[in-house]
């Protein structure tokens, strides 16, 4: 963790991007709509948790479960990462972005692989932000892989079976390399991890309130019926439960960042509130 102004910021926030499909419905458009304006906001999001000093975002975009959704959504979500990906070179060149993907990839499209290793390639000596998008992700099929490739190793006699610890595995995961989240949100209020960073994340800060609190369904969305950036709000809100430190954040925030100068969004979670899954 950094610190600003006197307050612990996370190294690594991991989000779970939930409830997208139900923000456009509810406003009666097809869940597509959520996904490709869920899309649009994530990269503000990304910027403002670079502005804040955090050094790793992890978001999770589609899981290994997610291929049981209608093909229609499927197919306007893989154009998505289609664009999402190419765009992105320029965008993280720009502003010293490093970008990674996890996930198992063998059952995506070979031009989103090829743009997959496009970006990571170009990215990958920048020295700011790391964000790391999942595709195709579970963690049990993560973990999974993992054992394989020791069992592998071990059997050709490059690992002995003593030797495995914690941190073998850890080096077998897909974010190898990487410190564990120190934050963890979910945007729709559900609170499931849905088998999303389970190793990683077992210490982790756990946080889902905001949602409901503020009567929102798809937190990362903009909404034009609110003055500010809702992905903002929601990792303002989400700061104070994690270091125990509200007054002094939102004091921060309100002096350096002008998309919630004029409002504060309160009440926020006591710092010693259980938050646990159940």
């Amino acid at each position: 963790m950094s610190e600003t102004d006197g307050l612990k910021i996370p190294q690594h926030i991991a989000i779970i991007m939930d409830g997208n499909g139900r923000w456009a419905k509810k406003r009666h458009k097809p869940r597509t709509y959520g996904h490709a304006k869920g899309a649009k906001v994530l990269e503000q999001t990304l910027e403002d948790c670079d502005d804040l000093g955090v050094k790793y975002l992890t978001v999770y975009a589609f899981s290994t479960e997610n291929w049981a959704r209608p093909y229609e959504e499927i197919k306007v979500i893989m154009d998505l990462f289609r664009q999402y990906l190419i765009n992105s070179v320029e965008k993280c060149m720009k502003n010293n972005v490093r970008c990674m993907v996890i996930g198992e990839r063998s059952r995506l499209s070979p031009d989103i692989i090829d743009a997959i290793n496009n970006l990571e390639d170009k990215t990958r000596d920048n020295t700011g932000i790391t964000f790391i998008v999942a595709i195709n992700y579970g963690s049990r099929d993560e973990i999974m892989r993992g054992i394989s490739g020791i069992a592998s190793d071990v059997k050709n006699g490059i690992l002995s079976p003593e030797d495995i610890t914690e941190g073998t595995l850890a080096g077998h995961l897909d974010t190898a390399g990487i410190p564990d989240p120190d934050l963890m949100i979910r945007t729709s209020g559900e609170q499931r991890l849905s088998n999303f960073l389970l190793w990683q994340s077992a210490y982790a800060e756990l946080y889902e309130r905001f949602c409901n609190r503020h009567g929102m369904t798809g937190c990362l969305l903009d909404d034009p019926s609110e003055e500010t950036t809702p992905s903002l709000q929601h990792i303002a809100a989400a700061f104070p439960a994690f270091c125990g430190r509200e007054t002094a954040f939102l004091r921060y925030l309100q002096s350096e960042c002008p998309a919630v100068r004029e409002k504060v969004f309160l009440p926020v979670a006591p710092a010693d509130a259980p938050l646990r899954i159940d």
